[in-house]
């Protein structure tokens, strides 16, 4: 999609943004943060055998156009066409994510570098984990989030760099989590080509031993805090206060989808993501 073709103004619009953003480091956290809160991380279209495309055409239709959510590949790519439209400069990264890995895992996350004058920021917009606020590529840098987790960049491990939280269980997907900071994702900054984009998405949205073909994982950012439903577990933390409940009815699953992510399904394709008994 060139940058002419990708309608600015309707995507501002699909994240309840008033204005354009400066093209500085504020408008790039105002920009990765009223994408998060209105667009939903969610694989159920990898349930549902539909395929995952990470082109700016097919990802502008669905994420935007049709409003739905989607994972990394086709939340960043979205995020990357919107910052090349508003003037940024930037490239994708692919990364490593460490939560709840027992060994050295695939490259199945991707984000975004961008270089704001004589700086290298990194900006994720499609974490699903939790919420990663931009940060400068400096070493031992530490920002917190608004949620209260506290990140910190360390650099010169046999991975790279690793990005480290350290903040609240509850406002996580549950993974990664424990005393003190906790491995979210290794990286390097080598160049990425849309080669390497297509074979970690295809890896992830097809290999039995992702995580995306293994359960259902929807995800929204609170203004302070998290929602998440994985597969029938429903949890909502927004400052102190905390909901968990185990889903047993497929309409009540169809509602949360729309109500609390803003999802639409109908009633067949929940039975086929099969995680609700009819």
């Amino acid at each position: 999609m060139s940058e002419a073709a990708f309608d600015l103004d309707v995507y501002l619009a699909r994240i309840r943004l008033p204005a354009r953003p400066t093209v500085d480091s504020d408008g790039l956290a105002a920009l990765q943060r009223a994408h998060r809160l209105a667009i939903p991380f969610e694989n159920l279209d990898v349930l549902l055998e539909r395929g995952i495309a990470i082109d700016s055409e097919g990802v502008f239709a669905k994420l935007v156009t049709a409003g739905r959510g989607g994972y990394c590949f086709e939340h960043n790519r979205l995020f990357l066409d919107a910052l090349a439209a508003l003037g940024f400069v930037a490239t994708p990264l692919l990364a490593r994510v460490w939560l709840g890995a027992r060994e050295v895992p695939p490259l199945t996350h991707t984000f975004s570098l961008v270089t704001l004058g004589d700086e290298m920021w990194i900006a994720d917009a499609g974490f699903g984990g939790g919420y990663t606020p931009p940060m400068p590529l400096v070493a031992g840098i530490e920002v917190t989030a608004p949620d209260g987790a506290r990140f910190r960049l360390d650099q010169g491990g046999p991975h790279g760099w690793m990005l480290l939280r350290d903040g609240d269980p509850a406002t996580t997907d549950g993974r990664g989590t424990g005393a003190g900071f906790q491995p979210q994702y290794s990286f390097t900054t080598s160049p990425v080509a849309e080669a390497d984009l297509a074979l970690s998405n295809h890896w992830t949205s097809t290999a039995p031993g992702s995580r995306f073909r293994q359960m259902a994982v929807v995800s929204i950012v609170l203004p302070n805090g998290l929602a998440s439903l994985t597969d029938a577990h429903y949890r909502r933390r927004a400052g102190g206060e905390e909901t968990q409940a185990t889903i047993t009815d497929p309409r009540v699953y169809r509602l949360r989808l729309s109500m609390m992510f803003g999802i639409t399904l109908s009633a067949e394709e929940v039975a086929g993501l099969g995680v609700v008994e009819a």
